[in-house]
């Protein structure tokens, strides 16, 4: 069979059954995406969304093309979300894992304050370090992943109590009101009740 008529084949089935969630100019999309010379996990993506669409359940999806669970899950979620045009925007494989350099990377902005990296706080945060060098090095981990990294290297993201409380040892905790301008005559609209009661 030509590759021309399968082409036609796959569009017939798919056109047969009445979409559950992609709009016509998805699928649509994904159809004619899937005629093309496509990498095998690309065409499993398009696939999966395309039977969900049909309202093929999740175990015949993954009984169908061969797919784990977890792979089924998350294209149908994307293809039930309205958002099926994007997927070829994550990446095929495995992310990136840490390496030295994003270690070395770590401690230096651990030892650091976030401020001399255009933050407007003072102390880094898992999920702010997490952010940063994703954005620097391109590799995504969790904040919790943070956490682990930094336990084992011996450091944290944790301000130690004892050395919030030494850096100002001689300041009063309370609010001091100071420097007010007045702005013209004293104002005694409030009115106070100064009746002492003895019960």
């Amino acid at each position: 069979m030509s590759s021309s008529s399968n082409q036609n084949k796959v569009s017939e089935i798919y056109d047969a059954h009445e979409s559950k969630f992609l709009t016509p100019f998805q699928r649509k999309g994904l159809l004619k995406n899937l005629q093309s010379d496509l990498q095998p996990e690309y065409r499993r993506r398009i696939e999966i969304m395309l039977l969900a669409d049909m309202g093929k359940s999740q175990s015949h999806i993954c009984e169908t093309i061969g797919c784990s669970q977890e792979m089924a899950r998350y294209w149908i979620g994307i293809a039930e979300a309205g958002i099926a045009h994007k997927w070829n925007e994550r990446r095929i494989g495995r992310p990136k894992t840490v390496n030295s350099q994003y270690i070395e990377r770590l401690k230096e902005l651990v030892s650091h304050s976030p401020r001399e990296y255009g933050y407007a706080f003072g102390y880094w945060t898992a999920q702010w370090l997490s952010k940063h060098l994703a954005n620097e090095l391109g590799i995504e981990i969790s904040d919790r992943h943070i956490n682990r990294l930094l336990k084992q290297m011996g450091l944290s993201t944790k301000r130690k109590s004892s050395q919030a409380s030494t850096n100002a040892p001689n300041q009063d905790s309370g609010i001091t009101i100071c420097d007010l301008q007045s702005n013209s005559e004293p104002s005694f609209n409030w009115s106070f009740n100064l009746i002492q009661t003895n019960n």
